[in-house]
This record gives structure tokens, C-alpha cells and sequence, in this order.
């Protein structure tokens, strides 16, 4: 047997050597990555954790252990023993009371992503650390006016981001609708991917896999590889997906049903729009309406050029394309789930209501315009021979203040991309909205993830409402705001 590495060591910890060594040769076995992912499974919904008078206080512990993870055990991380994490399902308006209880080798916190929530204490504050076998009590209050829709949490302890959400820290958090969306089922989605090292283990990456974005093997929803859902002719179901993936863009595409969007990130559409396809940028989320029509559909990610990065000695780095069997990439895409739609039709479902107005900022007065230039070259911060990874030419320094705005005020940023490789841009507490790409006008949407296609630009409008406090900016391939490529902003 090889020997267990540091890696695993950090994955297995708390486990025990003698647990890892004893576990015998058919467990061993079961942990090979060589094995084919398991697939075809019944699709799993996350646990729900639910609100009661008002608050929901739950534990969140992140541990290592063997997971279910495609259908097989894995070395991995997860909340509370699972990939992904229970659901958070709470109100606006509401308190949520977090205790999150470290078991890992190495220090971690939490980050609600979306959730308009003050940065400051023991609210959204991504400066805490947790160290390894300690625990903090957050605690964070939901304004009464908070869009309802679909969030997440996950790590964000400077450094180690990426390499624990590929892991499998991550879960979803639903602010409930005031006025339930008519549906016939809600599926909640959560598309992960992972790569496993032979001992069955989450892999480390190599460095140009991190500087690139790393991207893995398997793709998963809800931990599981392609797994399958029914439902009957007519049912019209409410799909909830968030991609949780480190780097990967997720083109999807679910021929033969409707599909109409219901709203992304925070911004939920005044009326469902029809779709072909949807791309979620990393930290994307989106909310789909699924008309069912008889027949098997697969939900799949298509292949999508997020460029490449000019790597050491000339040589390209970048993610590799899905392949086909002559190595091409695969003009199919890669299947995330399948929906198997049959028997008697089902009643038909009351109209979804109106969505609310999205707020005006086009008229608004801007206090200031700013750009932020995300940057990539060699050497800058990073080492010899490694890439660095800036924005407006400076590393990530949390002793620092990059940016400093006026409570109560709007700005208007235009961040620049300067570099051959798309990156989406994350900015934590306020949600943007989205004017302008390349220039060209938009219609405006709310988000707290904007894409700046390679080489481009886009403008963005930020209330900057509610809150005061110092939070962060970044790029959402997490390795690269690991590397470097986030800064810290001050409302006060």
C-alpha cells in the first residue's frame, strides 16, 4: 500500500491513521478513483434546515471523512457529514444563527454568498478565522426587504478557498418567496466538480491547474454523477441550481422540455423568459421553470472557451475541453443529471405570480466611477516563474483598503479584463447591476457575479445600501482570488 501523504493526511484527519490503514482491501478498493463514477442514481435533495418564530439556529461542522461522493466513498470534506451541505430555508426579515465547528487540519469561516447581510463582527465577515478544532458563532439579520430566491455558503479563508469547496464544503441557502412560485416539485441543484487522486482522495492540483482554474474530473450534482428524476407530462417543476464548481462555466442546455428562466442570482425577472440555454459563471446561480414533456431529457453542460492563460516557457495554460473519443471536444457536452418524464398528465398548475420591478440605478446620481483592472503576468507577487494575479496591480493584502465608499451613495465601476481568460467578478454584501458589456448597453440585471469576457470590460451600477463595514471584491475562479486577484472595500 503507498504510503498516506500530507494531503490525505489533511483530508483523514480526525479520522485516524488506524482508521485509514485498517479500513481493509475492499474499502480501499471502493476508494480507487480508477473506478468509473457510479451513475443513474435516484437525484438526493440536501437536508433542509427551516426557520421557526422568526430565527433558524443550526451547527455547521466541517469535517473530513469518507463521503458518498459519485456513487462511491471518497476522502473529502463536507458539512455535517455530507457533499453538499443541509439547505438553509429562512425569510426576510429573519435571523439566522450559525455555530460553525472546524475538524479540519487547517483554519476555514463561512461566507453567505448573495445574501445582502452586514460584513462587520460576527455577521458576513469574511476576516474571521476559524482555526482547527475551534468554533464561532455567527449570527446574521436578514432585512425585512431581502429578495427572496437562492444563495449559498462555502469557505472563504484566504489561501485555502478553492481547495475546500472542490473538497465539498458548500450548501444552499433559499430565502423563501412571499408568495410561493406554483409548482409541482422544487429540485434543488448544486453542480460541483472534483478530481480524485488514486487513493480515492480529493485531489491537490498541480500549480498550472491552480493558475489556470482548476478544473475536475467529475462533474456532480448533489454529489452525485448524472443522477435521474421523474416526473409526469404537464408537471411544471421548479429547478433551483447554483454552479458551487472552483473555475468551471456552465453552458446548460435541456433539450425536448420547456425551459423557462426565472431568475438569476438575487434578480428574479418580472415574468418567466424562455430559454434555450443558460451560463452560469462560477458562484452564478439561476432559477428555471421546467415544463415536462413525455421522453428522456438530459441536463447538460456544454462545452464553453473560457480562454487560456500564455503559461511558463510559452506553453499554453488553460482548462481542457470535454473529449470525445477522437480527443475533440465533445460538441455534446458532458450530462449532469437526466429527467425520465412519463405516465398520466399531470393537473395543470396556477400562474407565477409577478416578479417585483428590478431597482432603477440608471438614473441615479453617481457619487463616483471607478475602474478595476484584473490583471495576470508573470512573476507579479507570485514568484519565480509563477503567474500573478492583481487587481489594479496589487495582490490581495488584508491590512489594506483598496477601495473606500459612501454609505447611502451609488457608484459606477467599470472593471476591466486584461487578460486572454475570462473572469467573474464577485463583489460580497452589495448586489450589482449590470449596464453595460463591451460598451454596449444592456438591460439591467441584478448580480452578485458579472463575467468580463477575456480582453473586455463591463459596467456595473452598486447601491451602496444598508450597510457600512469592510468586505471583499474578487475574482470568482477561486484559485485565482486565492493567488492574489481580490481586494478589500470599505463602506463607511
Amino acid at each position: 500500500m503507498a504510503p498516506i501523504s500530507r494531503r490525505n493526511a489533511l483530508l483523514l484527519g480526525g479520522l485516524g491513521a488506524s482508521a485509514t490503514i485498517a479500513g481493509g482491501a475492499g474499502l480501499w478498493s471502493s476508494l480507487n478513483s480508477r473506478a468509473s463514477p457510479v451513475t443513474g442514481q435516484d437525484l438526493a435533495q440536501p437536508a433542509a434546515l427551516r426557520s421557526s418564530g422568526g430565527i433558524l439556529a443550526a451547527t455547521l461542522e466541517a469535517a473530513p471523512g469518507r463521503l458518498p461522493l459519485a456513487g462511491r466513498l471518497a476522502g473529502a470534506l463536507g458539512y455535517n457529514g455530507g457533499i453538499p451541505g443541509p439547505t438553509l430555508r429562512l425569510r426576510a426579515g429573519e435571523v439566522l444563527r450559525l455555530r460553525l465547528v472546524n475538524k479540519l487540519a487547517e483554519p476555514t469561516n463561512l461566507h453567505l454568498h448573495g445574501l445582502h447581510v452586514s460584513p462587520q463582527g460576527n455577521s458576513d465577515n469574511v476576516f474571521v478565522t476559524v482555526d482547527p478544532g475551534g468554533s464561532f458563532d455567527y449570527e446574521y439579520q436578514l432585512p425585512a426587504g431581502h429578495p427572496p430566491g437562492l444563495y449559498w455558503y462555502h469557505p472563504h479563508h484566504h489561501g485555502r478557498v478553492a481547495a475546500q469547496i472542490f473538497a465539498g464544503l458548500f450548501g444552499a441557502i433559499i430565502v423563501e418567496d412571499a408568495e410561493p412560485v406554483p409548482a409541482s416539485a422544487e429540485r434543488i441543484l448544486l453542480v460541483s466538480d472534483t478530481s480524485l487522486d488514486g487513493a480515492g482522495d480529493v485531489a491537490e492540483p498541480a500549480e498550472p491547474e491552480r493558475m489556470a482554474g482548476r478544473e475536475g474530473a467529475v462533474l456532480l450534482v448533489n454529489g452525485q454523477a448524472n443522477p435521474r428524476f421523474a416526473a409526469r407530462p404537464g408537471d411544471r417543476e421548479h429547478w433551483r441550481i447554483v454552479n458551487c464548481c472552483v473555475a468551471r462555466y456552465l453552458r446548460m442546455r435541456l433539450d425536448g422540455q420547456k425551459v423557462q428562466l426565472l431568475g438569476m442570482d438575487s434578480g428574479r425577472l418580472q415574468a418567466p423568459s424562455d430559454v434555450q440555454e443558460v451560463l452560469l459563471a462560477p458562484g452564478n446561480r439561476a432559477e428555471l421553470l421546467v415544463t415536462a414533456a413525455n421522453g428522456e431529457s438530459v441536463l447538460r453542460a456544454l462545452p464553453y472557451d473560457r480562454g487560456r492563460l500564455a503559461g511558463m516557457a510559452g506553453r499554453g495554460m488553460g482548462p481542457a475541453p470535454p473529449e470525445g473519443g477522437d480527443g475533440t471536444a465533445d460538441p455534446a457536452g458532458s450530462a449532469l443529471a437526466t429527467l425520465l418524464v412519463a405516465g398520466g398528465p399531470a393537473s395543470a398548475v396556477a400562474a407565477v405570480p409577478a416578479g417585483p420591478a428590478p431597482p432603477e440605478l440608471g438614473s441615479a446620481v453617481v457619487a463616483a466611477r471607478r475602474q478595476l483592472v484584473l490583471g495576470t503576468g508573470m512573476g507579479m507577487g507570485a514568484g519565480m516563474g509563477m503567474m500573478g494575479f492583481t487587481i489594479n496591480g496589487r495582490a490581495f493584502d488584508e491590512s489594506r483598503t483598496d477601495t473606500t465608499a459612501a454609505a447611502g451613495t451609488v457608484e459606477e465601476w467599470t472593471i476591466i479584463n486584461r487578460s486572454p481568460m475570462d473572469h467573474p467578478f464577485h463583489l460580497h454584501v452589495w448586489p450589482m447591476q449590470l449596464v453595460a458589456e463591451n460598451g454596449r448597453p444592456v438591460e439591467p440585471a441584478l448580480r452578485d457575479v458579472v463575467n468580463v469576457p477575456a480582453n473586455g470590460w463591463v459596467t456595473v451600477r452598486i447601491a451602496f445600501r444598508d450597510f457600512t463595514g469592510r468586505s471583499v471584491y474578487h475574482c470568482h475562479i477561486l484559485d485565482h482570488e486565492d493567488l492574489g486577484m481580490m481586494g478589500v472595500i470599505e463602506v463607511r
